[in-house]
């Protein structure tokens, strides 16, 4: 790949899986750029065919984890 991949917002609630419509917390971006959205489930379904083709994973599911207020970056 050339030249530099802008880097990664982080999701908001209006990102949502491509799967099923839940708030996403995983963005798969592919070669071309092409992302997708995944909720959690969808995410560990597909992760294993996913990383083998993604070029970035960035994966938020610690937010489902974390308190309010709390920090992701905390655990």
């Amino acid at each position: 790949m050339t030249g530099a991949m802008a880097p990664t917002k982080p999701l908001n609630s209006n990102d949502l899986c491509d799967r099923c419509g839940a708030p996403a917390y995983v963005r798969v971006v592919l070669p071309g750029s092409t992302e997708l959205l995944f909720c959690a489930h969808h995410n560990r379904q597909h992760a294993s065919a996913l990383a083998k083709v993604a070029v970035e994973i960035q994966d938020e599911t610690s937010r489902l984890t974390s308190k309010p207020g709390e920090s992701a970056a905390a655990h």
